[in-house]
C-alpha cells in the first residue's frame, strides 16, 4: 500500500520531487486533508478561489456552464489531480464550474500563500505550476479560435476540450441543439450530419439534449480523424 508521500508525489505539483524535499514542504507547509462523501460538494462554482485544492483518492465530476446554462460541460476528474488551478491567480479568482465527490474522495488543500513558497522552494515546482497554467491557456485559445474556423467535428472537440482538464472523462454537453448549431454559425442539417458522421465513428454519443464523448482522448481523435 502506498504511503501518503507516495500519493503526494504524484501530484502535478509535485512530479519529480524527492523524498528529502518533500518532507521538507511537509514540515514548514499547511497541509487540510479533507474527505467528501459521494454527492457532497465540494466546490460551488463562484466560490473564491483561495486554496489550490488536489484530488488525493477518489472521483470527482466537474460541471461548468454559462450565466444562463444554455451550454453546460461536465466531466469526471480521477486521482491524482488538481481542480482549476489556473484560477488562483488572476483577476478573477473564485472558481469556474461545481465540483462534486462521485465517490469517497479525499483532497488536500494549500493555501494560496503557502502554495507561492513552494513554488519559489524549488524550480521544479514552478516549472509543473507553469506548464499546467501554459497547458490550459494554450486549450482556451484553442477553444476561441474553433469557433469560427475549422471543420464543424474540429471546432466542437477544440470547443469542449478548452472547457475541461487534462485527464477528463465522461465528458457530456449539454445544450439545446439549436443552440449549438447557432454557435458554431452552421446550418442545422450539416451540424447533424456531423453528428451522425462522428456517431459512426465511435467517437460521440447523442440525444436531443446531450453529446457525450468518452474522455479528453477521445476528442483528440476526433482531432486526428479530422486532420
Amino acid at each position: 500500500m502506498n504511503s501518503i508521500y507516495d500519493t503526494l508525489m504524484e501530484l502535478p505539483l509535485l512530479k519529480g520531487c524527492s523524498r528529502y524535499k518533500l518532507s521538507e514542504i511537509v514540515g514548514t507547509t499547511k497541509f487540510h486533508f479533507l474527505k467528501y462523501l459521494a454527492g457532497e460538494t465540494i466546490v460551488s462554482a463562484g466560490s473564491p478561489c483561495s486554496h489550490v485544492i488536489f484530488i488525493l483518492s477518489g472521483k470527482v465530476r466537474v460541471s461548468v456552464s454559462n450565466a444562463n446554462d444554455r451550454f453546460r460541460v461536465s466531466s469526471t476528474l480521477e486521482a491524482p489531480n488538481v481542480i482549476s488551478p489556473e484560477f488562483l491567480f488572476g483577476k478573477a479568482t473564485h472558481f469556474p464550474g461545481t465540483v462534486t465527490a462521485i465517490d469517497s474522495v479525499s483532497v488536500l488543500q494549500i493555501s494560496k500563500s503557502d502554495y507561492i513558497k513552494i513554488l519559489n522552494s524549488d524550480e521544479t515546482f514552478l516549472f509543473n505550476a507553469l506548464n499546467m497554467l501554459s497547458v490550459k491557456a494554450q486549450n482556451s485559445v484553442d477553444g476561441i479560435l474553433a469557433i469560427t474556423s475549422g471543420k464543424l467535428a474540429e471546432r466542437i472537440a477544440y470547443w469542449v476540450m478548452s472547457l475541461t482538464q487534462q485527464g477528463s472523462t465522461e465528458i457530456v454537453l449539454t445544450a439545446r441543439q439549436r443552440d449549438l448549431y447557432a454557435l458554431f454559425g452552421v446550418q442545422r442539417s450539416s451540424f447533424f450530419a456531423t453528428l451522425d458522421e462522428m456517431k459512426e465513428q465511435g467517437l460521440i454519443e447523442y440525444d436531443s439534449t446531450e453529446i457525450r464523448f468518452s474522455s479528453r482522448q477521445g476528442l483528440l481523435d476526433i482531432l486526428e480523424t479530422e486532420g
